[in-house]
């Protein structure tokens, strides 16, 4: 782990953001660790902090200057506009329809060939990254990178463009038809913004 990543665990850790149990994940896995991004947004000096780490990372992919970041409602939406103001560029999100399919609502659309960042706070398989990528791309924008807080992957997740995270864990993640807490009847919580 980097010193810049152990510096962000550290702070999620101190702000609580880190937790310990049973969890339901938004992508169906269950895991023993969650970490919670909104307890360490909350506070705008570290919101703002991160952000520009973030920015400057997402910088490194890329020597194209971007005009929108796109976030994923709900988790990407604070970490989202403090890139989006690092760059200096307007910052819009999408959300999920009544049949979960995600898109951009709100009024907010994308330019034929505008050069965009997704940024979300933590990826786990990189599923709402990938469909935020795939909803630019349908409208005619050109995503050029992904960018989060924390990847929960440990580096693998796909999310069809080049992809930067602060801290990259292998945090372990199960099936929860094999989930040994369920086998042990420890009951799971869902943390997450949204419904499994």
């Amino acid at each position: 782990m980097t010193p810049q990543a152990a510096t962000i665990i550290d702070l999620f850790r101190s702000t609580g953001a880190y937790l310990n149990g049973h969890f339901r994940l938004t992508s169906g896995l269950h895991s023993p660790e969650y970490l919670q991004c909104a307890l360490v947004l909350q506070h705008p000096k570290h919101a703002a902090e991160l952000g520009g780490l973030l920015a400057d990372a997402l910088r490194t992919l890329t020597p194209d200057a971007v005009s929108v970041v796109v976030s994923p409602a709900l988790g990407g939406l604070i970490i989202g506009h403090e890139v989006a103001r690092a760059l200096g560029a307007r910052f819009v999100f999408t959300e999920r329809d009544e049949n979960k399919k995600m898109t951009l609502r709100r009024g907010f659309t994308v330019a034929p060939g505008e050069p965009a960042f997704v940024v979300e706070d933590v990826v786990t398989t990189g599923g709402s990254t990938r469909d935020v990528v795939d909803v630019l791309r349908a409208a005619g924008a050109h995503p050029l990178a992904a960018g989060s807080i924390i990847d929960r992957s440990g580096g693998q997740a796909d999310v069809g463009v080049p992809r930067v995270a602060l801290a990259t864990l292998q945090v372990v993640a199960y099936d929860p038809a094999q989930c040994p807490l369920c086998a042990q009847g420890i009951p799971a919580v869902k943390p997450g913004s949204r419904p499994v």
